[in-house]
């Protein structure tokens, strides 16, 4: 398993452990006001972990995308090469 599988399994289960939380929050027997401020700090919680999350994955990406390009561009140096072996 590759570390961008991983990071994008460890996003989405800290996403629905934060809406599980805030599912058995509904059903707590705490007045409406602090289920209101624990939903809402729980929320906040759940916003920053999918943007790490988020980020982790966008650096990944930028980082295959140039891996990529070289791959493509040292293909296209080595095509380049042989064209002109082949034509003498």
């Amino acid at each position: 398993m590759t570390q961008e599988d991983n990071s994008g399994k460890l996003v989405w289960f800290f996403a629905g452990a934060a809406i599980g939380a805030s599912i058995a929050l509904l059903y707590a027997p705490k007045s409406g006001e602090e289920t209101r401020r624990i939903l809402k700090e729980k929320a906040l919680e759940g916003k920053d972990v999918l943007a790490e999350g988020s980020r982790d994955i966008l650096d990944k990406s930028r980082e295959l995308y140039e891996k990529g390009k070289g791959l493509a561009d040292d293909a296209a140096e080595m095509f380049e090469r042989g064209r002109k072996l082949a034509q003498g």
